[in-house]
């Protein structure tokens, strides 16, 4: 049999339904708990919308993939040059935010710098399973979800923020940041029309908002 007459194994073939995937960005104890490195009162606000999202996603059979900053122990790190040291190996910082850990199959990318694409195999992944649009969610607005959704962008993705499910410690920086998505590079959307979305039976949506 030549290698034009083989037929792919079922394994090997995309899930439609992970055309639409959920990225979570650094939904880890260093933003999300109280004794975390870069906690600010008020994160507490998207964590229920957070684990709404995540839910709707495991019920639509959506591809979930987890983006953890992680650092290297005694290691130089150019990051360094602007943030003090944080989440560093399996210390606690870097762990999830509880009731955010992977479950099995969900792929966990370690970022060192604050796009989850940047020197990663991010989007070699999505691309491998077929994905088109994204869902970002997570924090923070103006440093790691602007940074990735700008990459998703450049990458061909159509990423989408969703409204309730990003924040920052500087609201106005959250706002700008909101804007540029919208305007330059995705979607800023409800959180209803992503639940939607997640959850339809059907497996895509056009850039209006409709299924």
């Amino acid at each position: 049999m030549s290698d034009r007459q083989r037929t792919p194994a079922p394994g090997w073939q995309p899930n439609p339904r992970h055309r639409l995937a959920l990225l979570l960005v650094d939904v880890d104890n260093a933003f999300f708990d109280p004794r975390g490195a870069f906690y600010f009162p008020g994160v507490e606000a998207v964590i229920g919308p957070l684990r709404e999202l995540l839910t709707a996603a495991h019920a639509g059979g959506r591809l979930i993939v987890h983006a953890r900053e992680r650092h290297h122990a005694g290691l130089a790190d150019f990051e360094g040059q602007k943030l003090p040291v944080h989440c560093v190996g399996d210390e606690f910082d870097a762990l999830p935010f509880h009731g955010f850990e992977a479950l099995p199959g969900e792929p966990v990318i370690p970022q060192r710098r604050y796009s989850a694409f940047f020197a990663t195999e991010l989007a070699l992944l999505l691309r491998e399973q077929g994905t088109e649009r994204v869902i970002i969610a997570g924090v923070k607005t103006n440093l790691c979800i602007r940074a990735t959704v700008q990459d998703a962008f450049a990458h061909g993705f159509q990423p989408i923020v969703v409204r309730g499910t990003v924040d920052s410690n500087r609201p106005h920086l959250h706002e700008a940041a909101l804007e540029d998505i919208a305007r330059y590079f995705g979607e800023v959307v409800p959180f209803e029309t992503a639940i939607d979305w997640l959850t339809t039976p059907e497996d895509a949506v056009n850039g209006e908002g409709e299924l």
